[in-house]
């Protein structure tokens, strides 16, 4: 088939093009499927709890992943201010990844432990109040805010048939485990959770 019959045959250009993308799609991702560094968990690595979940979620409702990567590079410059560079057995419970690219402010891979749960509401009522140059939203409606728990068994069962090894137990106690909370313990409990279940810290 000559190139002239193609360049001027925009269907046939068309299917030519998706079928190489095709390919090479699948050339790149079916292997990673196949890989152990990819699909299992670090050592140490355990599902959310009830309130982590619940956080997660408010994480991912408040955008706190448009500002804030999950993802430490392997380079000089990021492991140094951030900590290890961040593995693929990390996130193999986390649906969806929050990786991100955009880094407004800093990267919280491995935020978990380094500050005071007091730290974290007094930075998340008033960044400024902590870290003056800051300009990062308030957040201290989330104290207002309750959790009623009663979805969170539902979001463990989804969970579970994705893979993430929730057992009968932990989705029976999820509700009692974040009722009445506020949603302000449940993101604290997310932040301080990133980072700590991994033993290359």
């Amino acid at each position: 088939m000559s190139h002239d019959v193609v360049e001027k045959n925009i269907g046939l250009m068309a299917i030519l093009v998706v079928i190489v993308i095709s390919f090479g799609g699948l050339a790149e991702i079916v292997p990673l499927y196949f890989m152990e560094d990819t699909t299992k968990p670090v050592e140490g690595l355990k599902p959310y709890t009830a309130m982590q979940l619940e956080g997660r979620d408010i994480y991912i409702r408040e955008a706190c992943n448009a500002c804030h990567s999950q993802m430490i590079r392997p380079f000089r410059a990021e492991t140094e201010r951030y900590g290890h560079y961040s593995v693929a057995g990390e996130f193999v419970y986390d649906h969806p990844f929050l990786w991100g690219s955009k880094r407004t402010g800093p990267d919280l891979a491995r935020v978990g432990g380094r500050y005071s749960d007091d730290w974290h509401e007094a930075h998340l009522i008033n960044p400024r109040d902590v870290v003056p140059e800051s300009n990062m939203p308030t957040f201290g409606f989330l104290l207002r805010n309750e959790l009623t728990g009663e979805d969170t068994p539902k979001k463990m069962k989804v969970l579970r048939t994705l893979g993430v090894p929730y057992t009968d137990a932990d989705i029976a106690g999820a509700a009692d485990a974040v009722k009445g909370k506020t949603e302000m313990k449940a993101l604290i409990a997310y932040l301080q959770h990133l980072g700590t279940a991994v033993s290359i810290r």
